[in-house]
Formats: structure tokens, C-alpha cells, sequence
């Protein structure tokens, strides 16, 4: 497919795109300072150079584009129409990258998470968001060696102190 822009103008465009403070990562980071963490941000000495670090949890988060890391899963995913070899390579080598980084990131004990742009749409977006702090929480806990209960409770009962069918409540 030919491209509807000179390369200049591809040139000028692609140039614009920003690594650092893009929209998706400044919302996560939002929330998670809205939710009592903090961080420090593109902490070079790690590998990867993660977006966010949580020193106090051990624990980095990526918030990666779909294009850029090969988020083939994700609906905001587009392959390129021009130039297609030496994009698909050149997301194949940063994807292979990426999971070196997790790999190296995990093999000296810090926790990895990982949030797609498309995670963030609107439609996504608060579940995304509750899920990481949720998932911060959890990694809070497993740190502080607290003591995790296991229940007898299905999905769909929910938790009383007494059972429903004294209050006239039968589910």
C-alpha cells in the first residue's frame, strides 16, 4: 500500500511521538498517587528503564504502547502499511527486548507489571486502574508477610456475619 504521506511529512510525524509523559503512562500515574503510592519515574539503572518504580515494593510497571511493543492481543494494534519489514522487525526485536528486561527485572526479585494503552481506553480504563491497585495491594501484603485466609465462599455468596435467610434474603 503506498503511502499517503511524503517522507518528510511521515518523518516529521513519526518524530512527534514522545517515550516519556505520553498520555497513557501520565493517567496510571495519576491514579497511583491518587491511591497513596509513590514512585520515582524512568529509573535508568534498572533494565528497560521502567515507566514507574515502586522502590518501597520492589515493584516496576511498564505502560507500554500497542504499536511499539507488539500488543497484537490489543484493539488499538494497527501493523504498519508501509515500509512492513522493517517495522515487523523492528516490533519483534523490541518485544524480544521486553521480555529480557522482564526476565532480568524478575531474576533480581522486583515484581513487573505490565499496562497496555489499550487497557486504557475509556471503556477500560477504571478497570484497569483498580485491578493495578488491587494488584499493588496484594504485592503490599505479600511483602509485609501478612497472613492470607483461605474461604469456603464461592464467587457468588457473599460474606456475612450471619447467613442470608435469617434477614429474608434467600439468593
Amino acid at each position: 500500500m503506498v503511502d499517503k504521506m511524503s517522507p518528510q511529512q511521515r518523518h516529521r510525524c513519526m518524530s512527534k511521538i514522545r517515550s516519556v509523559d505520553t498520555g497513557p503512562e501520565i493517567i496510571v500515574r495519576q491514579w497511583i498517587w491518587r491511591e497513596g503510592f509513590r514512585y520515582r519515574l524512568h529509573v535508568k539503572s534498572l533494565p528497560g528503564t521502567p515507566d514507574i518504580v515502586i522502590r518501597k515494593l520492589k515493584t516496576v510497571i511498564f505502560i507500554n504502547g500497542c504499536f511499539w511493543h507488539g500488543h497484537i492481543a490489543g484493539e488499538c494494534y494497527r501493523p504498519a502499511k508501509s515500509n512492513v519489514e522493517f517495522w515487523t522487525s523492528k516490533i519483534r526485536r523490541n518485544h524480544e527486548r521486553d521480555i529480557q528486561n522482564y526476565l532480568r527485572l524478575k531474576s533480581e526479585g522486583w515484581h513487573v507489571l505490565v499496562v497496555w494503552e489499550c487497557q486504557l481506553t475509556k471503556k477500560r480504563r477504571i478497570d484497569t486502574l483498580r485491578a493495578l491497585s488491587l494488584k499493588l495491594g496484594e504485592i503490599l501484603l505479600e511483602l509485609n508477610g501478612a497472613k492470607q485466609y483461605a474461604t469456603e465462599y464461592k464467587n457468588n455468596i457473599s460474606l456475612v456475619a450471619e447467613p442470608d435467610e435469617i434477614y429474608g434474603n434467600n439468593r
